[in-house]
């Protein structure tokens, strides 16, 4: 005969359970690279996984739907358009995985709020340029990329040779470094096709 088991219920304090990990994911690289595609490809998977999700792209970015974050091959997903970092923690609140688009036209501070969201045990999937149009680090993408756990580097095709490509060619004339466009305004160049543009203007 077995011997009878008496098990010892006790109360369990939730402060003691685990807290739930997050971490910052980057997808960097070019125009016409794929950035947008791989976000949203993450994003549906966490949606398949039942997780709640938040997109978020800057109010600046009007080129193909406000309310919509829209890759080159016209995938979509509904998105919320925001000003500020600051304003991303307000909205955070309720979701497990956040996904932040064209992080580059972001100020500074959105580094810093990623690491917040992060340490609140979200995961947060950022996608954006890492270059300007003169090759130079553009906006919070270089400190987003040194903080993150995990950085994607995306490449394109050169449209000129058919090389691996990291470089925004601009077609136009502006020395404005935010230029909205896409094909009408960037060709995305490798190196060695890549042409600088004419000095910056000093003061």
């Amino acid at each position: 005969m077995w011997g009878h088991l008496e098990i010892e219920s006790k109360s369990i304090d939730s402060a003691s359970w685990p807290k739930p990990k997050g971490w910052v994911e980057v997808i960097a690289g070019s125009m016409f690279s794929g950035k947008t595609e791989e976000l949203l490809r993450r994003l549906r998977r966490a949606m398949i996984a039942k997780q709640k999700c938040l997109l978020i792209k800057p109010k600046i970015d009007t080129r193909y739907a406000e309310d919509f974050v829209v890759s080159h091959d016209q995938n979509r997903l509904p998105c919320v358009t925001v000003n500020t970092p600051e304003e991303i923690l307000l909205l955070s609140e309720e979701y497990s995985v956040l996904g932040i688009d064209e992080a580059q036209f972001f100020a500074m501070e959105l580094a810093k709020v990623c690491d917040r969201l992060a340490e609140r045990g979200k995961r947060v999937i950022v996608a954006g340029l890492d270059q300007d149009f003169r090759g130079h680090p553009f906006g919070a993408m270089g400190p987003l990329m040194i903080s993150a756990e995990y950085v994607t580097k995306q490449l394109a095709i050169c449209m000129q040779c058919g090389s691996p490509a990291t470089k925004n060619q601009r077609l136009v004339g502006s020395d404005s470094q935010v230029l909205l466009g896409a094909k009408d305004l960037y060709e995305a160049r490798c190196r060695h096709c890549f042409e600088p543009p004419r000095p910056e203007p000093k003061n």
